[in-house]
């Protein structure tokens, strides 16, 4: 396949190298870039769309000179081709008119590769969100090849994502460039960011920019929520699946004035039917309901701009053993799961531009999070509470005048409160409090260098101070290079932190009746190394363009928590890493394309190998996928009535904790499984509704909970979760949104 590939690559080269291309940016007035915009040449249908930067690179062409550039809610504009040489900056206004004919000549990609930032990143656009029923952040990557996410366990609902093969308690998460998903959030914190109230997504690979602090160890997810000055006045999402499962989303932004707009937006969710298709006596999913309110307000006067979003939830799962169990064994004790959760949390933003030419700028970002969980494992109790407060203020110029020089500079302040309660039988004194206070002050400083579209350089350094862990300092550096605009080099090493909260890590035990051994008082803080290489190539084909990237990224870990569950099958034990060896060598190919005008297709695999010293051994990681194949393909019809979408999953193997060679309940390996998931959709004027299907090779581990029959015994264990713990389902939903008239 290499041979090929190759062939294909050095094939088009002599036609790429005696093409002329043209390239620029596309902005709106307010120096944004624009992403997904149509730039083509007039009077054919030549075309590409701008990426997640705004940038567009176009092969010249004999039957025009006049570029013809299109987005939906501003005004056409056009340019004349003069200089091929010279770089386009071009700068549409928004339209004062409501654009009822449009012609889409090319279609958006839904994700975005950037092309001239030094750090590899992706922009999921709601254009990729609708693709699927994405009811909330967890089922947004379904269509992405480089993020994982899979049950934590096969009682709770409780999802984890991963990424270059490592846990997401490793990639930092971001609520809009501020601290977002962490500490008790991270088991059901996916859930409580809903599809409909994301504007877009933003996945960076490695270590990225050091101003949002230094905990990315494999990379970041930023979430960007709807704006109120764009977002409709009024927009609902209704969607019901075949588990009588119902959602609604309801979103609305207005402009009260010329500086002054605010948005709200509400989430409430009911799930109480029980489900059991294995017959276990266990629930698949928890029942529960859920409330989630958010309200933002965004203020602009000239130079100065204000931000501030406050959000409220309430969640409340209720799993474990069923209604038919209960009646059928009115004379035993059943295994209650109860987990109810008070989150509130937000942030204010403040900005101030001094200089436009030099875009000379200080912020300040504060953000604080409560977060407040009392949960019911059969007859382990776990009650926990964490605070949050953040603050950024940071300052930012370009010192020349080309804006090829950026200097952005800082100071941060980090506190994390937390009170945790574990009453259990299963530790050595049936009883673990751990109140803890840490707050992290920090300095960092960030070189941001372009040089047109050839190089981008990202040099950064952070110290921080940690009233637990003492000084550490935080250096990394990103490079991309790109010879020729159809071939582009990244490379990046850098080093990522984070404290380790070994029971919120590892909330997956809690339904199991396995011993904990916390072999130290206070762990280690976790350190690592991240270093990667990437490669992408741009090959034009007729009209169209095939991308092909492939990457390969490795981490080492200089310190970490162990998790031991096969020294002992009926224990886990938490260790320091104590000279022991632990990594993840990561290695991902992707091809992706509009095949035929309206039709697009993905496809991708990755390989990863991670491995850890457990009892002395250097050992392949449990539970975890050795690889991954995607096939996603999209077909939308040129007056965008209708949308097609499929997206087949094919996931490896790996290794289960070992099991009692004495009493093997389960088998030393999992073999890989497909998964396959398509929605069809229609799209009126205002509104649109779709139909789809998940898990529609209906695949689904046999006996997720190992002794289900007796949940109080010694063999309980419903931690060994790998794959889909539900068979097939279906949804249908509809979505409708009210056009804004400003």
């Amino acid at each position: 396949m290499n041979k090929y590939l190759l062939m294909l690559i050095f094939s088009a080269l002599p036609l790429t190298h005696f093409a002329a291309e043209v390239s620029g940016m596309v902005e709106d007035s307010t120096g944004e870039p624009l992403v997904g915009a149509e730039v083509l040449w007039q009077g054919t249908s030549l075309g590409t769309v701008t990426d997640i930067d705004g940038f567009f690179t176009l092969e010249t062409t004999e039957a025009s000179n006049t570029l013809q550039i299109n987005y939906l809610g501003y005004e056409t504009a056009t340019v004349v081709v003069t200089d091929v040489s010279e770089m386009l900056l071009i700068t549409l206004a928004e339209s004062s008119a409501r654009l009822n004919d449009v012609t889409i000549t090319a279609r958006a990609a839904g994700t975005v590769s950037s092309r001239i930032t030094a750090v590899q990143t992706q922009k999921i656009t709601g254009a990729e969100l609708c693709k699927a029923a994405c009811c909330n952040l967890s089922e947004s990557f379904e269509t992405n090849a480089s993020v994982d996410v899979a049950y934590s366990d096969a009682a709770t609902g409780a999802k984890q994502i991963k990424m270059l093969g490592l846990s997401g308690n490793y990639v930092q998460m971001l609520s809009e460039n501020t601290p977002g998903i962490r500490g008790l959030a991270s088991n059901y914190g996916m859930e409580y960011i809903p599809g409909s109230w994301m504007e877009s997504i933003q996945v960076s690979k490695g270590t990225a920019s050091v101003i949002n602090g230094y905990e990315a160890t494999t990379g970041q997810i930023n979430v960007e929520y709807l704006k109120p000055q764009s977002t409709s006045p009024i927009a609902l999402n209704l969607m019901l699946n075949s588990e009588l499962c119902a959602e609604l989303n309801a979103t609305g932004g207005w402009n009260l004035n010329d500086h002054l707009s605010t948005g709200v937006m509400l989430q409430y969710r009911n799930e109480s039917m029980e489900h059991d298709q294995n017959n276990d006596g266990f629930m698949d999913m928890p029942k529960g309901n859920r409330i989630n309110l958010l309200n933002r307000w965004y203020y602009t006067d000239h130079d100065y701009t204000m931000q501030l979003l406050v959000r409220g939830l309430y969640d409340d799962r209720q799993g474990g053993q069923t209604k038919t169990w209960r009646a059928n064994n009115a004379d035993k004790t059943p295994y209650d799961i109860d987990i109810a959760t008070v989150r509130i949390d937000g942030f204010l933003k403040n900005g101030y531009v001094f200089d436009h030419d030099r875009g000379t700028s200080i912020g300040i970002i504060a953000s604080g999070a409560y977060h407040r969980q009392n949960s019911l494992y059969g007859s382990t109790h776990y009650d926990a509470t964490q605070g949050n407060a953040y603050l950024n203020a940071l300052f930012q110029t370009y010192f020349d005048d080309e804006n090829r020089h950026k200097l952005t500079a800082g100071l941060s302040f980090n506190y994390d409160f937390y009170d945790e309660h574990l009453a259990t039988n299963r530790l050595t004194n049936g009883l673990f409090d751990n109140i803890r206070n840490e707050f992290t002050p920090g300095l960092f400083a960030e070189y941001d260098f372009k040089y047109d579209e050839k190089l981008s350089l990202l040099v950064g350094v952070r110290a921080d101070w940690s009233n637990y862990y003492g000084l550490f300092c935080t250096p990394r550096f990103n490079i991309r290079y790109s010879p020729w605009t159809w071939w582009n080099l990244r490379a990046s090493v850098g080093m990522g932190y984070r404290s380790p909260n070994v029971l919120t890590d590892n909330a997956a035990m809690f339904a199991s009746s396995r011993k904990i051994i916390l072999t130290e008082e206070r762990f280690a803080q976790e350190r690592a190394i991240n270093a990667g290489i990437s490669t992408t190539f741009y090959i034009p084909l007729g009209s169209k363009e095939l991308q092909l990237s492939a990457d390969y990224y490795y981490t080492h870990f200089v310190e970490c928590v162990v998790a031991d569950m096969d020294s002992d099958p009926h224990s886990i034990t938490f260790s320091n890493l104590n000279g022991g060896r632990a990594y993840a060598g990561n290695f991902q190919a992707e091809a992706s394309m509009e095949i035929l005008r309206g039709w697009t297709m993905t496809l991708a695999y990755r390989m990863s190998d991670v491995k850890q010293t457990i009892g002395g051994q250097l050992r392949e990681k449990p539970l975890t996928n050795r690889f991954k194949g995607l096939i996603t393909t999209s077909y939308q019809t040129p007056l965008k009535k209708w949308q097609f979408d499929v997206t087949a999953q094919f996931n490896g193997g790996g290794r289960m904790p070992d099991p009692d060679p004495n009493n093997p309940l389960w088998d030393s390996h999992f073999k890989w499984y497909p998964q396959l998931m398509a929605q069809i959709t229609y799209y009126g004027k205002t509104w649109s509704i779709y139909v789809g299907a998940e898990n529609m090779t209906n695949f689904k581990q046999q006996n997720p909970i190992v002794g289900a029959e007796n949940p109080f015994g010694t063999d309980f264990d419903a931690s060994m979760a790998w794959g889909p713990i539900t068979g097939a389902k279906a949804y249908i939903g509809f979505r409708w949104a009210l056009d804004r008239k400003d």
